[in-house]
């Protein structure tokens, strides 16, 4: 009968000896070796098992044909993991005859030992080289420590090969603690904070670092409002109105923002903006209108792209922050690739290319994403030309990229927003509901720490925020007296989100510190 004392917790899922060795293990790794031999002693229990011990002893006295046997001998391994194991224990064999000027010896491991191993033929090749540099091996003869070194290393190695119980793996106690952690980061709703989580007590936010509370309300605005985006260094934000002007506003120390330029030379209302990913420069579309580009240094406009005709959807950079592209919703313009000197680079029109609703880049310019003909969504591989569709059922009116690149979402008029991931290994998407949209273009975005969240404005002058492993709002921010179109979350600071409303306002929301 089993010692009731052998199994550890609550639910008796713990083996007490394994415990006791990764705590061992633990404390070598963070340097107790005192309190580690102090453990060992004292439980009877050590960290290596007798089957590394013995090889390691085999190795100190450098007998590689008892260590060889030791491996044979070792039951539960796979032949890749003996193969591997059996090939580091003869490469040192081999490296140590080289080392003594033995290389007959040394080419007889190559030719006699190591050929019946099932290992990549250009690890021996590289072995083989090494009778003509050892050097090249990262071996040297006036070195009086080197043979000693790469013994410690094979060991080291060994530990990584060889499964348990023979080898416990690295910082496995570290490993474990941090994936308990991360289980409860992960079940945690509102969680939304770059500090360190206690041990000692379970992880849950309340909504105290969430944005759930109006700090600001910007008014320089005369119109309706309906973009708005932070910069990619979270330190400005650029909004648009049908007001016919841009703003650029300074995101301040205390989180408080300030107008720094008001760009007025639209003739129609700006309906979207995009910033370099420099933040040097800002993209401003007019609706029916030209594409302009500005300083963001001086707010003086850089230059102008296209004409009267030219009607622009959206606009998207390259990361270079020397090229961008634009969508026109006129099916005989389809897309452009600019640089910021105003030279036309490159253009995708035509039949197979009708009007472009919404378009972005990832963050690696490897890929370009549009909206078209109102229910697709296309994804082109811009090196390669490659490209796949996902066809929606109803209407799309934005799309918005996550941080990583990784993810894409995009508003339906159905009053959903779907997640789709970019590598296309989803066969549906993810969806969350709650909000309203009918009539109206809304703008949605991910955001918050590793863009864990997903907002998005309505028709019912509210903000919906969800986490995305949910599909209703975890969050609803009232406030605006009128359709909220656009939401934007500060990349750099995950407690701040701005929202654009048809009620000439845009209001900064921040932590309710009162909720703590």
């Amino acid at each position: 009968m089993e010692n009731p004392l052998a199994n550890l917790g609550s639910k008796k899922l713990i083996k007490k000896h394994e415990f006791v060795r990764v705590i061992i293990q633990c404390l070598y790794s963070l340097g107790y070796r005192k309190s580690a031999v102090s453990l060992e002693s004292e439980s009877g229990i050590s960290y290596k098992s007798d089957e590394f011990e013995t090889l390691e002893s085999c190795i100190g006295d450098a007998n590689w044909d008892a260590c060889i046997e030791t491996l044979n001998r070792l039951n539960g391994l796979t032949n890749e993991t003996r193969a591997s194991a059996l090939f580091l224990v003869l490469k040192q064999w081999f490296l140590e005859y080289l080392n003594l000027g033995e290389y007959s010896l040394a080419l007889e491991i190559l030719q006699k030992k190591m050929s019946d191993l099932e290992v990549g033929k250009d690890k021996v090749h590289t072995l083989a080289f090494g009778l003509l540099s050892l050097k090249d091996l990262g071996l040297d003869k006036e070195d009086p420590d080197g043979i000693y070194n790469f013994r410690k290393k094979l060991l080291t190695e060994l530990e990584k090969v060889l499964p348990p119980p023979i080898t416990v793996p690295d910082r496995r106690l570290e490993y474990l603690v941090e994936m308990a952690v991360w289980s409860q980061i992960d079940k945690c709703v509102f969680h939304n904070s770059v500090d360190a989580v206690t041990l000692y007590e379970d992880h849950q936010c309340d909504a105290s670092q969430f944005p759930s509370k109006t700090i600001q309300i910007l008014s320089n605005h005369v119109n309706e409002v309906w973009y708005v985006q932070f910069s990619n260094n979270g330190s400005y934000l650029a909004s648009s109105s049908s007001d016919n002007t841009a703003i650029i506003w300074k995101v301040l120390d205390d989180g408080k923002l300030t107008q720094r330029h008001e760009l007025r030379s639209h003739q129609k209302p700006v309906s979207f903006v995009a910033w370099s990913p420099d933040d040097t420069m800002l993209l401003t579309c007019g609706n029916i209108e030209v594409l302009k580009l500005w300083d963001v240094e001086t707010g003086t406009c850089k230059h102008t792209y296209g004409d009267a005709d030219f009607i622009i959807s959206s606009c998207a950079w390259f990361p270079d922050s020397k090229r961008f592209v634009c969508g026109s919703s006129d099916p005989e313009k389809g897309i452009y690739m600019w640089d910021s000197e105003g030279n036309e680079i490159k253009s995708w029109k035509g039949t197979r290319m009708p009007k472009v609703l919404d378009l972005a880049i990832t963050p690696d310019g490897e890929k370009l994403i549009s909206i078209f003909s109102d229910k697709d969504i296309r994804i082109l591989n811009v090196g390669t030309g490659g490209e796949r569709v996902i066809s929606e059922e109803h209407p799309i009116t934005s799309l918005s990229l996550s941080g990583d690149g990784k993810f894409f979402i995009v508003n339906l008029n159905s009053q959903e927003i779907h997640m789709w991931d970019i590598a296309g290994e989803w066969l549906s998407p993810m969806k969350f509901e709650g909000h309203k949209q009918h009539k109206y273009v809304i703008r949605s975005c991910f955001g918050g720490l590793d863009s864990t969240f997903i907002t998005s404005g309505s028709e019912d002058s509210k903000v919906y925020i969800w986490n995305r492993r949910g599909s209703k709002p975890i969050k609803i921010l009232c406030g605006h007296s009128m359709t909220v179109n656009c939401v934007s979350w500060n990349p750099k600071r995950p407690q701040m989100l701005a929202s654009a409303s048809d009620d000439q306002t845009i209001r900064i929301w921040g932590p309710d510190v009162r909720s703590k």
